[in-house]
């Protein structure tokens, strides 16, 4: 070779190494491109709040950019499932009914390119339909095919789709398309991977809720179905969780010798646990208060367990049948303490027995917020804490207090939520607001409460509740009102 002939060869290699390194860079600004594109979708996809609308969204997505970055004049794709079971697709012929088109898919992955794919997990290129028999020509296809392209979209070692390509050109594709297509095949497998555990996800975030959901109802199915309508006595309550399910809870039902039990009480925690342990103490005092009955003499039974300020009813028989409902506190907190105490679960709890003919009211305040007996002048008496929370140790002692209601006395009980409640501000609503709208005068139990809740959740306006809202409010009314 002369100097002439070798100086031309010299040329001709580095023409031709420039030319492959601008069709380097072409695919790979190409490439960009595509994964900006396929990123950019998936962060909005994120956003919609449907999975079928995310599915859908991603698969196409992915096929359009596919179609684009390789001027195609069809495309289908495939999205797999680890058992090879096709998951969803969009097909070229997107008005097949649905026989047809579980057939179409049957035999392309049987027969045809897509599944030669599968089996060999490498891209398909097939320059002329009609010299490849990998080429499935359907009788009814409505259009002409000609050069094809099967990309495998692998994760790991998982074959997560694939997409084929169409042309009605012989040579339309070639190895330089197909090696673009390697070079964004990983940014699809991401945006494939992460549609599979966003649907995983929806899937058992709904299944999560729909589970809460009916445990939200068997939690309402423990509160009283309907309040204990009494003679001359008025009794309202309300109850709004913080979650779907609650730890707050109250309770109003008939005690033998024509006595009623009211309970108001708050489980630590939130959520499922808490409300599993409402479940469990609302049952046991309930059974408790009703089973129990102390033994001994009754002037001895009385001398022990005599309230700080004496017995203020001077009927034995009402006094021993309070006291025996009470005993449920001592008994629900040997219960809880003593087979639950790994899960270290309790409950501030007011449990008060009240006669309804006289108005005397009985009760335990295990560790709960202090309770309050208005009249029209406001705030007559506060019932503090008698004992510790429920539950939280054994051999946990609990004195006994008793209360005259008069005619007019408004008794109300309430969870912390309500004087936590936070304004957008962060503020709390405080004891301050809540004392100040129980001093005004209010002519029934459902009144009060309303003025509360009006009050309080106008102050939280569109800030998030982050305690269960419960109160209970009990009236001794004078005849017919």
């Amino acid at each position: 070779m002369n100097d002439q002939n070798q100086a031309q060869q010299t040329d001709y290699e580095e023409l031709e190494a420039l030319r492959k390194e601008v069709a380097e860079l072409r695919n790979e600004e190409a490439a960009f491109k595509a994964q900006s594109q396929l990123l950019e979708k998936l962060a909005s996809m994120g956003r919609s709040s449907k999975e079928g609308e995310v599915l859908k969204a991603a698969l196409q997505t992915t096929l359009d950019v596919a179609t684009t970055q390789t001027s195609s004049e069809k495309g289908s794709l495939f999205l797999l499932e680890p058992s090879g079971r096709v998951a969803d697709a969009i097909l070229s012929q997107e008005e097949l009914v649905l026989e047809k088109r579980r057939n179409l898919i049957g035999n392309v992955l049987d027969k045809g390119l897509a599944g030669w794919v599968v089996r060999n997990r490498q891209i398909g290129l097939i320059i002329d339909t009609d010299q490849d028999d990998r080429w499935l020509t359907f009788p009814d296809q409505p259009y002409n095919v000609r050069s094809a392209l099967a990309v495998p979209i692998i994760r790991g070692e998982e074959l997560l789709g694939i997409i084929t390509l169409l042309h009605s050109q012989p040579g339309h594709f070639t190895q330089e398309i197909a090696n673009l297509m390697l070079l964004t095949a990983d940014q699809m497998a991401l945006v494939l991977e992460n549609v599979r555990l966003y649907s995983k996800l929806e899937k058992y975030s709904q299944a999560l809720d729909a589970e809460l959901e009916k445990g939200r109802q068997i939690q309402i199915d423990f509160l009283p179905y309907e309040l204990l309508q009494l003679p001359n006595w008025e009794i309202a309550a309300c109850f709004h969780p913080a979650r779907q399910v609650a730890g707050d809870f109250y309770d109003t039902f008939e005690l033998p010798n024509n006595q009623i039990g009211l309970v108001i009480a708050d489980v630590c925690d939130k959520g499922v646990g808490a409300a599993l342990f409402m479940a469990l103490m609302r049952s046991l005092v309930r059974v408790f208060s009703s089973e129990t009955q102390l033994r001994g003499f009754a002037s001895q039974i009385l001398e022990e367990n005599q309230p700080v300020n004496g017995w203020l009813c001077e009927t034995t028989s009402i006094n021993l049948a309070h006291l025996n409902a009470l005993q449920a506190i001592t008994r629900t907190n040997e219960y809880v303490a003593k087979n639950h105490w790994q899960m270290s679960m309790f409950a501030t709890m007011f449990f008060g027995v009240l006669d309804p003919e006289t108005g005397i009211l009985t009760y335990i305040n295990g560790g709960h917020e202090s309770l309050f007996i208005l009249n029209q002048s406001g705030i007559k008496k506060v019932m503090k804490s008698t004992g510790p929370a429920v539950g939280m140790m054994p051999g946990s002692k609990f004195k006994i207090e008793q209360v005259q209601m008069e005619l007019g006395d408004i008794l109300i009980g309430y969870t912390d939520g309500v004087t936590e409640g936070k304004s957008p501000e962060g503020k709390l609503f405080t004891d301050k607001r809540l004392h100040d709208v129980m001093n005004l005068p209010f002519s029934s139990a459902c009144d009060l409460l309303t003025s509360i809740k009006s009050k309080l959740f106008d102050f939280m306006a569109d800030a998030p509740q982050f305690d269960d809202i419960t109160m209970l409010c009990v009236r001794r009314g004078c005849d017919g009102g």
